[in-house]
């Protein structure tokens, strides 16, 4: 019986995914597990592997298509069984038309808009949509001009909405530089040189990308629909830096434990004792989360996206630190997996590598909290009555008042700060 491969659902908001490239095409052999296509959701550019072992029968989508979650993409089957793929095809091409168009309604304007407006049409390409600086691109095209150190908005966008896709890159760096580009960098340098500044500039239209999109209407929804508070306490991390510059001393470059990973593994083992803030609201119920999965927010270009570490109270410290570098390594190289990005209970924003002392994080719907952690600075502080230097940090709760309390939430962040300040327990 062939296996069915459909858009996979990343994340409980997720409507629809495009494909980037399909990694195997019609006819070639893919074994269970290995990547079968690169899609694209709101948040980055995702590998899908392959459910089941056997040949590609065939692609029922085409690559820059969007696809709405769940509707059909590729069919797998024995190297000699018989698949009807035109009845395939046509249930696939029926479920878009009927589901994915409201689902793709809403971030369509904004992309053509500018391309329409901005008086420029591309001279050497009309079948593009031309770029501007705020020109729509997958993760994994912004990261290769990065590389090449091609500013992408020269780059024409063939996908949905004129959107710059892999293959725009790769067409762009195949192809000879005009010799018009230099050119043009030097005058893009003389125009700040006057030594007065400007005394007035026209406004910068730049459409929002769909990570942003979707970044403002769930924190919009967060802060409108979640009563939140907010608690925080400083904690004396003299023990917990010491500790990690001594199993520091121990292990390869590769190996090396960060403060996070100290904070990821101390936050976990809270919520063991303090379930109410691994869970979700239900309307007439909390819903306790089985497994302590940790969402950690990574900073990338035009937004955030979250890597989970699943059930990291039952992980070590050195796990959660070579799991942490792997998800962020594909983050990195717009290599996500799926299970990178699902399932978080709790979530971690750290801005301590920012020099940031301390913030509120808002919360991750539909979670009940989020923990905001700041740098480890180095105060002055009174132990046994004398002013001696110390390490501190603040670390800030946002919680969820529907499902928890203040007293529960402060008790939560005296647990964690227990287990930093005593970080031998997290070794235990």
């Amino acid at each position: 019986m062939p296996e069915l491969v459909p858009m996979p659902k990343l994340g409980f908001d997720m409507a629809e995914g495009t494909l980037v490239r399909k990694v195997k095409k019609d006819g070639e052999t893919v074994a269970k597990g290995e990547v079968l296509a690169e899609i694209e959701t709101d948040k980055a550019t995702v590998e899908v592997e392959a459910p089941a072992s056997g040949v590609v029968k065939g692609w029922v989508v085409e690559e820059g298509q969007p696809v709405p979650v769940g509707a059909l993409m590729a069919v797998i089957g024995a190297a000699d069984e018989q698949v009807d793929l035109n009845a395939l095809k046509g249930e696939a091409a029926a479920a878009p038309a009927a589901e994915g168009a409201p689902m793709a309604a809403a971030p369509a304007p904004a992309a053509p808009k500018p391309a329409a407006g901005n008086g420029k049409p591309p001279a050497d390409a009309p079948v593009h949509v031309a770029p501007t600086p705020g020109a729509p691109a997958s993760p994994i095209a912004r990261k290769m001009a990065a590389d090449a150190g091609v500013d992408i908005s020269q780059i024409p966008g063939t996908g949905p909405g004129g959107r710059i896709v892999k293959k725009d890159v790769e067409a762009y760096l195949a192809q000879p530089r005009p010799a018009a580009v230099p050119a043009a960098a030097p005058a893009a340098v003389a125009r700040p040189t006057p030594a007065v500044p400007a005394v007035a500039r026209e406004d910068e239209v730049v459409p929002l990308t769909r990570m942003r999109a979707i970044i403002a209407r769930r924190m919009t929804e967060s802060k409108q629909t979640v009563p939140q508070f907010y608690l925080n306490t400083q904690v004396d991390m003299d023990a917990a830096m010491a500790l990690r510059k001594q199993l520091n001393a121990l292990l390869p470059e590769e190996g090396k434990l960060s403060v996070n990973d100290f904070i990821i593994k101390a936050a976990a083992l809270a919520l063991r004792e303090f379930p109410n803030l691994n869970a979700t609201f239900g309307g007439d119920k909390v819903i306790r989360k089985g497994h302590v999965n940790i969402g950690n927010a990574v900073a990338i270009e035009g937004g955030l996206l979250t890597v989970v570490v699943k059930d990291a109270d039952q992980k070590s410290v050195a796990q959660i630190a070579a799991e942490m570098k792997e998800m962020v390594g594909r983050v990195r190289a717009g290599k996500v997996q799926g299970a990178d990005i699902e399932g978080s209970t709790f979530s971690i924003s750290n801005l301590g590598m920012y020099d940031m002392d301390n913030f509120i994080a808002i919360i991750n719907p539909p979670e009940a909290a989020i923990l905001a952690t700041g740098t480890v600075k180095a105060v002055p502080v009174v132990k046994d009555g004398a002013l001696v230097p110390g390490q501190r940090m603040i670390i800030t709760v946002s919680a969820d008042h529907r499902v928890t309390d203040g007293a529960e939430a402060a008790r939560f962040l005296q647990a964690v700060k227990k287990y930093l300040e005593e970080p031998l327990r997290l070794l235990l």
